[in-house]
């Protein structure tokens, strides 16, 4: 069977749970009809380029895909469909990533780079690479 690579943007107002939900139904509609999903892979709310429908962040979500071309038009049929889902891409490709996804690389460079600057940052505050401050209580005497 033919292996695609399907991103989806849902709505900013849904909750992470819901655009779960929303996954849950296009595999069930994949497997139905002989596919497979190999790996999904949520990757958060981001902001949009322009505009969509008056949305300026979607949530993205992956979804590699192993099914028949009759299930990938089936999928977005139903999120044409649906008015939850702002857009959907569906590419061939010859084999799936292994490992996780160039956004998902993307992500954790980024918080490791903010992690590196945080240790910067500190040092140049003079308190040492991840010290945790102890606090000092001083007694006072009462005369």
């Amino acid at each position: 069977m033919p292996l695609y690579e399907h991103v989806y943007l849902a709505r900013q107002d849904l909750t992470a749970q819901q655009v779960d939900e929303l996954t849950a139904q296009f595999k069930a509609v994949i497997e139905q009809m002989g596919g497979s999903l190999a790996n999904t892979e949520y990757w958060g709310v981001k902001t949009l380029s322009y505009r969509l429908r008056k949305n300026r962040k979607a949530h993205f979500t992956l979804m590699n895909v192993d099914a028949p071309a009759a299930a990938i038009a089936e999928v977005e049929r139903q999120q044409r469909l649906n008015e939850d889902i702002l857009r959907q891409l569906t590419v061939r490709v010859d084999e799936h990533e292994t490992g996780p996804s160039a956004m998902m690389r993307k992500a954790d460079r980024e918080r490791d780079r903010d992690e590196r600057r945080g240790e910067r940052r500190r040092e140049r505050e003079g308190r040492g690479p991840r010290e945790e401050t102890e606090e000092t209580e001083t007694t006072t005497t009462e005369e």
